[in-house]
């Protein structure tokens, strides 16, 4: 299953799937520009393990990398190249060998990463050196369901990445696994109708915890609390990956990268970059405290 027409022999290796594993898909920075016309902005759900992975390989910022979801694929190589994974710790391997998270490795030709068991976070990232070669739509590579021709890696699915010829130097790029990850503290900002909440409301917010339940996504994190809700709906709005939403029901909604561009909810907050990215690396059940900036 080709993924793009840019193959060449002598430019283009190509990283195969063998096993899909839960939901992985290619990511970059985003699609930016074109939330006017309800186009969301995608992009890697953590951007910070997002731009560590291109950084370990000194990637240009934007490469396009693979986004893990917990339980992670099986991947064969067909030339050599450089990889790096962060993020999320799913036990990453090669050829049965664990391999690191936040440090560059060197794959050979014919070579099989795989992933097992998930030791902490929800996402993790694997970069290729160069960055994987997928088609761009509106200025991205990132998929998008009904905009990009994929919605997740299958099985027998190859996506080109460049050769980077017979070898590569050593680099022994590394760094610590980042606070962030492990933090229950997801950092935010008041929202546009946050002064509408009551003392109560507010407290509620800040002391209690909440907890994502079965309905958390690319596109938006439920909390299973309710927290009484009083306020009066709003005419339709604009909202960001970040945007906290309180329903009539009282049930929280944090938009996420794939999350729509307007909303008729009273926004009560607004996630910062560090809070967005804490947030995705958790997995249902999972609680987190909001931490007012």
């Amino acid at each position: 299953m080709e993924l793009s027409n840019l193959k060449r022999k002598d430019m283009m290796a190509e990283m195969e799937v063998l096993h899909p594993g839960l939901f992985s898909s290619i990511q970059d920075l985003g699609r930016f520009g074109f939330m006017e016309y309800g186009v969301p902005v995608s992009g890697a759900m953590d951007s910070n393990a997002f731009r560590v992975a291109n950084l370990l390989l000194k990637n240009p910022k934007d490469a396009a990398v693979l986004e893990i979801t917990q339980m992670g694929p099986r991947l064969s190589f067909s030339e050599e190249t450089q990889i790096a994974v962060t993020g999320a710790h799913l036990s990453p391997a090669i050829n049965g060998q664990p391999i690191e998270n936040n440090k560059a490795y060197t794959i050979f030709k014919d070579q099989i990463l795989s992933f097992r068991k998930r030791i902490y976070g929800c996402r993790s990232y694997l970069a290729v050196k160069g960055g994987f070669r997928s088609e761009k739509v509106l200025n991205s590579r990132s998929w998008y369901d009904g905009l990009t021709g994929y919605l997740k890696i299958e099985k027998g699915m190859k996506i080109p990445y460049e050769s980077g010829g017979d070898s590569f130097p050593d680099n022994y790029s590394g760094i610590k696994t980042p606070d962030y990850i492990n933090s229950k503290f997801v950092e935010a900002f008041q929202g546009p109708e946050f002064e509408n909440l009551s003392e109560a409301q507010r407290r509620r917010l800040f002391n209690d915890e909440f907890s994502l339940d079965q309905n958390n996504n690319r596109m938006g994190i439920q909390f299973g609390e309710i927290l009484e809700n009083s306020l009066e709906p709003i005419l339709t709005g604009p909202v960001l990956p970040g945007t906290v939403q309180l329903t009539p029901s009282g049930k929280l909604i944090a938009l996420m990268r794939d999350g729509q561009t307007t909303g008729g909810y009273p926004r009560i907050l607004q996630l910062s970059e560090n809070g967005l990215n804490t947030l995705a690396q958790k997995v249902t059940g999972e609680k987190i405290r909001f931490d007012l900036l």
